[in-house]
């Protein structure tokens, strides 16, 4: 094909009004696979991390949860303790005061016993 014939060819293409008649391609940027992986590994990398960070605040939660059941139990045993004594206490008094202690009659030694 001669210079003058491509020029017939690109004369014979019928532009319509108010159209260029320059045409331009598109450049496209891809990423190569290199860089894809890359990216990939950043972003596992950064989900990584996001799982770490939860599950350390997770333990530290957990620990708090244990150093406040420890606690519980701790307030729990001495509160039985303190409800014994107190029953303990009042029972000397319940006991003084008592409709049987006060129908009882005090006795008086009458004689020793010889052997």
């Amino acid at each position: 094909m001669t210079y003058s014939s491509s020029l017939a060819m690109r004369r014979n293409q019928s532009f319509g009004r108010n159209q260029n008649t320059a045409r331009f391609k598109a450049n496209e940027r891809t990423l190569g696979p290199i860089s894809n992986t890359i990216m990939l590994v950043i972003l596992a990398c950064l989900l990584g991390l996001l799982y770490l960070t939860q599950v350390t605040k997770t333990n530290s939660y957990g620990y708090k949860i244990n150093d406040l059941q420890q606690q519980q139990t701790q307030l729990k045993d001495q509160n039985a303790e303190l409800q014994v004594s107190a029953a303990r206490l009042q029972a000397l008094d319940r006991v003084k005061n008592s409709d049987v202690a006060k129908n009882m009659v005090s006795v008086a030694p009458s004689a020793t016993v010889q052997n």
